[in-house]
């Protein structure tokens, strides 16, 4: 548990590498991976099952930091679990569209994506090159999840590729997520 509460990392598809700043935050700050069953067959039932069980064994709120399909995993998870009252708030980064053609056959379980309100507080941000998510259905993910929509500019996925090192700049916004609530 660090000052701003448990902070609970939601890695996407194939999870992250020891260069994502995901990981880095896990080296630093001891933050908490949600570590899922299969990272290359990703099931949303069985996400979903993963993060409610790991919640359930934390002791008071949570932040989720949820990068890629993790995003997605937040928005299924919080449509279903009549656990939400456990999130403090989310930290939503380069949210993978799994309904786009190249992704859809080995994401197929993961659509619909899930278009409904977050019940707490969260911020998502989108990039204007994303290679999985067009910066535009960033926006309506972030509209329909009812999240503050943050422009990062072109910064890929924002992952380990896009030199973002041990990103302080996310991590104050990890903070402020914190605070407000």
């Amino acid at each position: 548990m660090t000052s701003t509460g448990n902070i609970l990392l939601l890695p996407g598809w194939q999870n992250s590498s020891p260069e994502h700043w995901q990981s880095r935050w896990e080296a630093l700050h001891g933050d908490l991976r949600v570590l899922q069953h299969d990272w290359m067959r990703p099931l949303r039932g069985d996400w979903i099952a993963r993060l409610e069980e790991v919640l359930l064994a934390q002791t008071g709120h949570s932040i989720l930091v949820a990068h890629s399909l993790g995003c997605m995993l937040t928005a299924a998870w919080a449509a279903i679990s009549r656990n939400t009252h456990l999130v403090q708030g989310a930290l939503l980064v380069a949210p993978g569209d799994p309904e786009r053609e190249e992704l859809r056959a080995a994401l197929k379980s993961w659509s619909p994506v899930v278009m409904q309100k977050l019940p707490f507080k969260s911020v998502l941000l989108g990039s204007r090159n994303d290679p999985y998510c067009a910066f535009e259905r960033a926006r309506e993910f972030a509209t329909a999840w009812g999240a503050e929509f943050v422009d990062y500019g072109a910064r890929g996925h924002i992952n380990a590729e896009s030199g973002l090192g041990d990103w302080p700049q996310g991590r104050a916004l990890v903070t402020a997520l914190a605070v407000q609530n």
